[in-house]
């Protein structure tokens, strides 16, 4: 059995996914490499064959129609066979000498009394045009170098949360809390690292700037823009998490820390959600914000009531453009998040 597995979804990446993959192989034989290649219309599909022709025993390629970013996680889920598993998106790749270190620690944990459910680690902002790389670290927040569970967390404070690019799973987990995301919908990564959550006891914290993420590319689903023209994927998004946390609700809060954490996430994706629909500035999507809202408010009153009345809920729900304004306070802990572009 490989210790990691890692799904790379790739959609007409021809022209940068190289660095990836190249980056990943070098955790040689201990790393199964996973190519999604999403329904590409150029030269992606090639070259991830080519890839697994040169480098049979790492790398394997899963051609598929297109069911976008989503889909091609499922497909990377359904086919991995490491022990441990992970995303890294095509025009992202990973440091060498941390890589080493994930998975040696991987290793070492790997045969452990207590089974790893989640490793996390830190993760670079690699935004195109700024020389300072901003570093999403969990030190202040996380035990370092040990096994720990939701108890021993600190508080997360707004703007700190654990993103899909933060996390390794243990693909058993994955496969037994059946996570399926969306097909055809951007944004699902926020159901990624939300639905497995109240399947993880044991968690490591290692300090290392292990991946790095890519921000402006033309096109790329987290600029501002494209958010905007997107809404509707991220009120999907937004409403399947909102059922999720209400079915599990009961299972969840017993767990106050973890409770607390998925609660101040779903949060931070409503507040999303919202300030992209006040940014875009039409009435349509002002109804659809107050619709949203609403949709919380019958699915759980209490959850409802205190969210809207938090900062950020507030500052989301004031009248007129005097509260429009005030919502760019919220609408700077999300750029700070998401790096909004």
């Amino acid at each position: 059995m490989k210790l990691l597995s890692v799904a790379i979804p790739c959609y007409n990446s021809e022209k940068y996914m190289d660095k990836c993959i190249d980056s990943l192989l070098e955790g040689g034989e201990d790393v199964e490499i996973i190519i999604v290649d999403d329904g590409s219309i150029d030269g992606t599909g090639a070259i991830a064959d080519e890839y697994a022709h040169r480098y049979p025993s790492v790398v394997r390629v899963v051609h598929q129609e297109n069911g976008g970013h989503g889909e091609a996680v499922n497909a990377g889920i359904r086919n991995a066979s490491g022990l441990f598993f992970k995303v890294v998106d095509s025009d992202d790749w990973v440091k060498r000498e941390e890589y080493l270190k994930v998975l040696d620690t991987l290793r070492e944990l790997a045969g452990g009394d207590r089974a790893l459910d989640m490793l996390i680690c830190n993760f670079v902002y690699e935004k195109e045009g700024e020389k300072r790389r901003k570093v999403m670290r969990y030190h202040h927040i996380l035990p370092k170098d040990t096994m720990f569970t939701w108890e021993d967390c600190h508080h997360f404070r707004k703007g700190h949360y654990i993103l899909m690019h933060s996390v390794i799973f243990r693909t058993r987990l994955l496969k037994t809390c059946g996570i399926n995301l969306p097909s055809h919908t951007f944004y699902v990564d926020n159901i990624y690292v939300f639905e497995p959550l109240p399947y993880v006891k044991n968690m490591y914290y290692l300090d290392v700037n292990f991946y790095r993420y890519y921000i402006g590319r033309e096109g790329q689903s987290v600029n501002e823009q494209t958010m905007i023209n997107r809404i509707d994927q991220q009120i999907k998004v937004n409403k399947l998490m909102i059922d999720y946390f209400v079915d599990k609700k009961q299972e969840i809060i017993k767990n106050k820390r973890l409770y607390q954490y998925m609660r101040n996430y779903l949060e931070i994706i409503t507040t999303v959600s919202s300030v992209l629909l006040i940014r875009s500035g039409t009435e349509e999507n002002l109804d659809k914000k107050r619709e949203l809202w609403q949709y919380l408010k019958v699915k759980d009153k209490r959850l409802f009531i205190w969210m809207r009345n938090g900062i950020m809920g507030n500052a989301m729900n004031l009248p007129g453009r005097g509260g429009r304004r005030i919502s760019v306070g919220g609408y700077k802990i999300c750029q700070k998040i998401f790096k909004f572009n």
